[in-house]
């Protein structure tokens, strides 16, 4: 029996939090402490509630990433220029050169990975892993917009 695409896709997913926790083995990053730092790469310094919005969690959540973050020299806590109650967190310099290599590394996976497709199907793989992407977003949005509140009666 043929495998599905979605099961390929599943194992496709299972291959990258594998050789991500292999990246960041002994490192102290977690995939939710990354993903903030390449909101803080793509964004810039930005408050703690702005961050939380970025990444999908709750203030609570960005606090915890945060201290974390600064205890590993990753981020730094610095007053907001306009705003006496707000911080603006920041990459350091170390998170900048991090950030540049795992950009690098994307690069050179992008690469790799696109090369193992023929030239002539390269094109066609890449428009139907976008169109299945947004698809798939679109279809967790609508999922998400339709489900009930937690904790709602």
């Amino acid at each position: 029996m043929r495998p599905l695409l979605v099961d390929r896709l599943l194992q496709i997913a299972d291959l990258f939090q594998k050789d991500m926790a292999r990246a960041f083995d002994g490192t102290g990053l977690t995939p939710a402490r990354v993903h903030l730092l390449w909101a803080l790469q793509h964004a810039g310094p930005s408050t703690q509630q702005a961050l939380a919005r970025l990444c999908g969690v709750s203030p609570r959540n960005i606090t915890g990433l945060v201290d974390a973050l600064e205890a590993s020299g990753h981020v730094r806590r610095s007053p907001h220029p306009s705003d006496r109650r707000a911080v603006l967190v920041e990459l350091t310099g170390t998170a900048t050169e991090t950030m540049a290599q795992m950009q690098q590394e994307h690069a050179d996976l992008d690469a790799t990975l696109i090369a193992a497709v023929a030239p002539e199907d390269r094109a066609a793989v890449e428009r139907g892993v976008t169109a299945i992407a947004l698809h798939l977003e679109a279809l967790v949005a609508d999922a998400a917009a339709s489900a009930p509140a937690r904790g709602a009666p």
